[in-house]
């Protein structure tokens, strides 16, 4: 291409439209010259949306948390009328010691829960109220006094908490190990919240009120949503990146794959590219890599290989996402909830279930019904060792133990999809290591990487974090036209 772009965004996962999007918005009056580079044949990157025979279902990310840059992002693209929400008072519930008991979402329930005892309660609430010793000694595991999730809840809720509330929660986000992810990073809020007030309730109550004062009025536009509810689209979650790219329309090109960047002496950047119709070069004065770490770690080999292998540190476990399809009489417990989870050491390998047609209904055939169950991750990365066959039987028979008659027939399978590397665990030494990326990034002016292992996993994450580089993007471009 002989035309200079003034942005090159690599990747067509929600991260990178979200970024072309809001690029593409924010010029409006006079528009930058933007390519979107993606190297699958489809956008949507993990999000994947499968429908067949009457079952609908998902096979990466299953539902969002309405946050207000997503819900504004899927009205600015046409989706006003496509969304819908999951009933926000449907339980949610954790397998242990042999039965489904439903999550406490108030102190009313917690109080009355079977799931933790009288002295975890106490526990619970006397660290809660900020009686909470100090992290020091054997509470810290990391060199920078960096404490673990295990070592933070325990130090401030107790052990039952931790155990039978917070590991399965880290099981069902991260799929990690909650010995190893870092409680500064992956609860970055929860941490700041125990800082602010010197315990988590004060803290929450000084977080509530800040946040009240800095509000913004409610958009008018987007639907208004409660606390507790999750969200996805009338034909699932790929609704959403086919219709931003629908609006990028000439912006966008499938099956490229980015081999070599280099820089140069005109302060622009050349990309080097395999697409059907050959090798391509491509100017730009801008590069947004959304792209995995693993994948930037490739692209930074001859540009900064302090930052390259920092990238390549960073660790995506394997996790199988296997949907089953049952008849409903194959149940044994009334399906009436979103999901359960199941902490480790219950001798059941699945960490999860979604209950996919109840959470969203109009999923399944009548007399059906879809559970998505995800096995493997940071605990039990030798998920990868098997095949397909053996996954499916593994967690059906998981399923005859939590949610199934015994003597439940074999189900109808709809998918086993096995995502080698599937979430980026925020482990230890996390942020330390964005930090050194951030000083390597200084060195390359124009060089963006807005991905999902920067700042939150979670679908409103990516699009928030999306947002925010666009915006940085947009003012240094607007300031180097001025200059």
């Amino acid at each position: 291409m002989t035309e200079v772009l003034d942005v090159l965004v690599v990747g067509a996962g929600i991260s990178g439209l979200t970024l072309a999007h809001a690029l593409k918005k924010a010029s409006n009056n006079s528009p930058l010259n933007i390519l979107v580079a993606e190297s699958q044949d489809r956008v949507g990157g993990n999000i994947t949306t499968v429908a067949t025979e009457d079952f609908l279902w998902e096979e990466g990310p299953n539902s969002f948390s309405p946050t207000p840059e997503l819900l504004k992002l899927a009205v600015d693209v046409g989706l006003k009328q496509d969304f819908i929400f999951a009933d926000r008072k449907l339980p949610r519930y954790v397998y242990w010691n042999g039965q489904l008991l439903p999550v406490p979402m108030s102190p009313q329930a917690m109080f009355q829960s079977s799931l933790l005892s009288d002295g975890g309660k106490l526990r619970a609430m006397v660290g809660a109220l900020g009686f909470v010793p100090p992290a020091m000694g054997a509470h810290l595991s990391h060199p920078g006094g960096e404490e673990t999730v295990s070592q933070f809840f325990k130090r401030h809720l107790g052990q039952e908490v931790m155990q039978r509330l917070v590991e399965p929660f880290v099981s069902g986000v991260y799929a990690g190990d909650p010995e190893q992810l870092s409680a500064a990073a992956a609860f970055a809020k929860v941490a700041r919240i125990a800082d602010t007030g010197g315990g988590l309730l004060a803290g929450a109550l000084i977080s509530a009120k800040n946040n009240r004062k800095s509000k913004l009025p409610p958009d008018p536009n987007i639907p208004k949503t409660r606390a507790g509810e999750l969200g996805s689209f009338r034909g699932g979650l790929q609704t959403l990146p086919k219709a931003i790219a629908t609006h990028l329309g000439e912006a966008m090109r499938l099956k490229w794959y980015l081999t070599n960047i280099r820089p140069t002496s005109n302060q622009t950047y050349i990309a080097e590219f395999s697409t059907p119709e050959g090798s391509q070069q491509v100017e730009t004065r801008t590069i947004a890599l959304t792209t995995p770490a693993y994948v930037c770690s490739e692209l930074f080999k001859n540009l900064q290989p302090d930052v390259a292998s920092i990238l390549n540190d960073f660790y995506y476990p394997p996790v199988a996402c296997v949907v089953l399809a049952y008849p409903v009489s194959a149940a044994k417990v009334k399906v009436d909830g979103f999901g359960n989870l199941i902490p480790r050491g219950q001798g059941i390998r699945t960490l999860g279930t979604i209950w996919s047609s109840t959470l969203f209904p109009g999923r399944a055939p009548q007399g059906w019904q879809i559970f998505t169950n995800f096995i493997g991750g940071a605990t039990d990365p030798e998920i990868v060792e098997l095949d397909s066959e053996k996954i499916v039987a593994q967690v059906h028979q998981d399923l005859c133990r939590t949610l199934l008659k015994e003597d439940a027939a074999p189900p109808k399978v709809l998918a086993v999809h096995l995502w080698s590397r599937a979430i980026p665990q925020y482990n230890l030494g996390h942020n330390y290591k964005l930090e050194q990326i951030n000083r390597g990034l200084k060195s390359l002016p124009g060089l963006y990487l807005c991905s999902n292992y920067i700042g939150g996993v979670a679908l409103g994450d990516c699009v928030g974090r999306g947002t925010e580089v666009a915006n940085e993007i947009f003012q240094s471009l607007s300031k180097s036209i001025h200059r």
